[in-house]
């Protein structure tokens, strides 16, 4: 590790994490106690079991690491245990210095004839205020010695989903009985959208931004164009998983069919061998310019290097995660957990891989951490997170001096 970032100063500096699951963030011993009350079926009731046989160090692709989620999904499927989860997860965010999160989480796989997609986001909220007021109430924040913490919610469509996932996406392929697969996917999205744009306007909740998650190979973005539609229209910010396990094209679709503001993952930016349209004449000029109009724009891409290099059984080790390459590019990146129980990380532990594995530098270590507080969905207005971004820098550069 660089001699003059140590582990003291990534753990004491504000961060930021804008890519993180709720239902694959979860305590271990959380999750184990709550299946036990709820009578819900796991792999194993030890923590060891469920990490050899669920929460793994690798997997073989994107679509076994999810598999882990029916166990954590399970476990949610009441109010009292999702605002438990919530304000656990930002707890364990506030222990490590992280003052800004985005959780993303699909309501939709909640949703049951006692449950709403409304009642699901309200829990979520209630956990994530509790921990805030504790917080922000301490005499650190009051005195200047440390900076409040805030967070905004991001609800996710799935790409792709199945009657089994929940009962809600039981009734919906129930009602739609006659119409193709992606026809269904698409109603589910342009559903949570619109209640997502009106829970956020009319109630109040802050939802800053509409996500699209899940399996990415064989199920396009455009696919859901017109849910992202639909938030475009009433300002609210966009995020998509791109890519992640598919290609440039991918990231293309995202920002051009979708309009989004920032990108999941963007591992395979720079993969132009990936490249299936054959009317691209020019696939390495084609990841240049795609790199380019990101950067000038001021996309933030929320990298995952742990998940990236559990999911890509082709990332053998974290030096080839094409971060370093992105660095090199200037483009506004975050570094993110992912999923905190999934993929066994902190952004402690994901901003130390990256100065001890991509040689990180200094500077470009503020830049990251800096971006992560300025690309965020920001639930105030512009005046207020320039003000929450300055007191952000501040502490910052107070720590440099002292433990840098």
């Amino acid at each position: 590790m660089n001699a003059d970032i140590t582990d003291d100063f990534l753990q004491r500096i504000p961060k930021t994490d804008l890519h993180l699951h709720l239902d694959g963030s979860l305590r271990l011993p959380t999750l184990i106690e709550l299946a036990r009350q709820r009578r819900v079926r796991l792999p194993s009731y030890s923590a060891d079991g469920l990490r050899r046989l669920v929460f793994k160090d690798r997997y073989r692709n994107l679509t076994e690491y999810l598999t882990g989620f029916a166990s954590t999904c399970a476990v949610m499927q009441d109010t009292e245990s999702i605002e438990r989860i919530a304000f656990e997860l930002a707890e364990d965010n506030l222990a490590e210095g992280v003052r800004y999160i985005e959780v993303r989480f699909a309501p939709q796989l909640h949703v049951h004839d006692r449950l709403t997609v409304e009642q699901v986001v309200h829990a979520v909220s209630r956990g994530l205020e509790r921990a805030q007021r504790a917080h922000n109430r301490s005499a650190a924040v009051r005195h200047g010695d440390d900076v409040p913490f805030h967070f905004g919610m991001i609800v996710c469509a799935l790409r792709f989903f199945t009657p089994q996932m929940s009962p809600y996406y039981r009734q919906l392929f129930h009602g739609l009985s006659y119409a193709p697969p992606e026809q269904v996917f698409a109603t589910a999205s342009i559903e949570l959208a619109r209640a997502a744009v009106h829970l956020a306007r009319e109630k109040g909740l802050p939802i800053v931004g509409f996500d699209l998650a899940g399996a990415e190979a064989g199920y396009p973005a455009e696919e859901h164009r017109a849910a992202f539609q639909y938030c475009h229209s009433h300002f609210l910010k966009k995020t998509i998983h791109a890519g992640e396990a598919y290609g440039p094209e991918s990231i293309f679709q995202a920002i051009t069919d979708c309009y989004a503001n920032r990108i999941g993952h963007g591992t395979w930016l720079f993969a132009h061998k990936m490249i299936q349209d054959p009317a691209i004449a020019d696939p390495v000029a084609y990841c240049h310019q795609l790199a380019e109009y990101i950067a000038s724009q001021r996309i933030t891409i929320e990298v995952c290097l742990t998940s990236n290099a559990q999911t890509n059984p082709d990332m053998r080790h974290i030096r080839q995660h094409p971060l370093r390459e992105m660095l090199d590019h200037e483009l506004s990146i975050s570094l993110c957990t992912d999923n905190r129980l999934v993929s066994h990380t902190t952004v402690t532990n994901e901003l130390r891989l990256a100065v001890r594995e991509l040689k990180m530098t200094p500077r470009e270590l503020r830049n990251v951490v800096i971006a992560g507080f300025k690309g965020s969905f920001f639930p105030g207005t512009y005046r207020e997170k320039r003000d929450f971004v300055r007191r952000v820098i501040d502490r910052y550069e107070k720590l440099d001096g002292t433990l840098g």
